[in-house]
């Protein structure tokens, strides 16, 4: 919707980005992979949000990555649930006031009131 597509843009214009779309693909892995897909799936979350070096690394801790990297081996439907949680809170304390009085936000305001 308008306003998930107005926080990606000020994320990606603040580049944090990897953080939404971190917590967009693991809804997406939870809610929404058939259990014979979910190795795959995982492997491919933690390859680009979670290993060293991934092209979208997201700041997690060491012991949220180490416990991530040993569900690899069974994955679960929230194997990435506590680092998602963690991404969340840091977007709520941190990304989303950034939004709330961003001009971005104002216009979209704006728009709607109209």
């Amino acid at each position: 919707d308008q306003w998930t597509q107005s926080f990606d843009t000020l994320l990606s214009n603040k580049c944090n980005e990897e953080n939404i779309e971190f917590w967009m693909a693991c809804e997406d892995f939870r809610n929404h992979t058939l259990h014979e897909d979910l190795a795959s799936k995982a492997n491919s979350i933690y390859k680009e949000f979670i290993r060293s070096e991934a092209p979208k690394e997201i700041n997690l801790d060491f012991h949220t990555k180490n416990a991530i990297m040993q569900s690899l081996h069974e994955p679960t439907a929230t194997c990435f649930l506590a680092a998602q949680r963690k991404v969340y809170s840091l977007m709520e304390n941190n990304s989303y006031p950034r939004f709330i009085y961003s001009n971005l936000y104002k216009e979209l305001c704006d728009a709607a009131r109209a």
